[in-house]
């Protein structure tokens, strides 16, 4: 992107996470997002629906930093 854009992308859906009756029709998971250029994400049930809503916001980082590192490779 150009420089001084900000790029936001809203569906993200881990693969792990299980959205009963999910409205979003296009979704990504935090790691094509960042690889696909995202400054940020958004992301929503995957965490507030989970059992346990700091361990998947967790694992959603480590997912996102895993990308991160693989992408500037």
């Amino acid at each position: 992107m150009g420089s001084g854009f900000t790029v936001v992308t809203p569906g993200i859906r881990p693969a792990w996470a299980n959205v009963d009756n999910d409205d979003q029709r296009r979704v990504m998971t935090p790691a094509e997002a960042v690889q696909n250029g995202a400054d940020y994400i958004v992301v929503g049930r995957p965490i507030y629906k989970s059992g346990d809503p700091v361990g998947a916001a967790k694992k959603i980082a480590e997912e996102m930093e895993e990308a991160a590192v693989s992408k500037s490779v």
